[in-house]
């Protein structure tokens, strides 16, 4: 987009490449899904611009980001900090989907006090699985990624369109080289209860999520546990989306997103 600022930042071991909108509005932090990059928020970004500074970031193992070496482990809540350290964002509002929201609550959790608002999109607050099932989830996703290569990014395009015809035509593009960019090691493995992820927020935090017969992650009685162990959280279904809510219902989505983001 005219005038938004591609650059990277150093962390530990590595680098971040992020997007960044500009603008003197508050500091909004993106963290993406799992085969996403930072410019699979491009709608959201686009929509938010004239209020919001964005900061688009590439997870370490996607986009333009870092590798993941092979057996070597990493927290993308860490690099979260870093980021946000490296830019000099102050108290930036932060946002993410899937396992980059489940590293935005980690993040959040960790440095109370050093976030505004908090918005979840659909995290995997799902049970720990054991080790021996974490490495069979690995080998699935190291092939899954290989599959991704194999294939052109029209290719990609077209199953994804076949997959998911509900989806705008301009979230294809981002999402196809996202899949071609991805590392075959980003598959994070969790070895803390999401409990305990969450219990330490002190800002108010938006779990936003869709029904789980199409998807979704997050169930009515997992939403209703969140807000049990924090009284910061409050939570927001959207209606006929699954786990990629704001994709499968963006105006709704995006309705409820800016009246917690321009609320008290």
């Amino acid at each position: 987009m005219r005038g938004w600022k591609t650059g990277h930042v150093d962390v530990s071991d590595g680098h971040l490449v992020y997007h960044r909108t500009g603008g003197t509005g508050s500091a909004l932090l993106l963290s993406h899904g799992l085969t996403d990059n930072g410019l699979c928020w491009l709608r959201l970004a686009a929509a938010l611009e004239p209020e919001f500074d964005i900061v688009m970031l590439d997870a370490r193992g996607h986009g333009e980001s870092s590798r993941i070496p092979a057996g070597a482990g990493h927290d993308p809540a860490d690099d979260i900090a870093e980021a946000i350290d490296a830019l000099g964002l102050n108290a930036p509002i932060v946002m993410g989907h899937s396992v980059g929201a489940r590293a935005i609550a980690a993040y959040a959790n960790a440095y109370p006090g050093k976030v505004s608002k908090v918005i979840l999109e659909d995290p995997p607050f799902l049970p720990l699985i054991d080790a021996a099932s974490a490495a069979r989830r690995k080998d699935r996703f190291r092939e899954q990624v290989e599959t991704f290569r194999t294939l052109s990014e029209g290719e990609l395009i077209a199953r994804g369109k076949a997959a998911s015809p509900a989806w705008h035509a301009d979230d294809f593009p981002a999402w196809a080289a996202a899949k071609k960019q991805v590392d075959p090691e980003a598959m994070p493995v969790y070895h803390q209860p999401w409990q305990q992820s969450i219990m330490a927020i002190t800002a108010p935090t938006l779990l936003i999520h869709g029904d789980p017969a199409l998807g979704s992650l997050v169930t009515p009685e997992i939403a209703e546990q969140a807000l049990s162990l924090n009284r910061n959280f409050r939570a927001v279904r959207v209606c006929g989306a699954g786990h990629n809510t704001r994709r499968e219902n963006f105006a709704d989505y995006l309705s409820a997103v800016r009246a917690f983001l321009l609320g008290p």
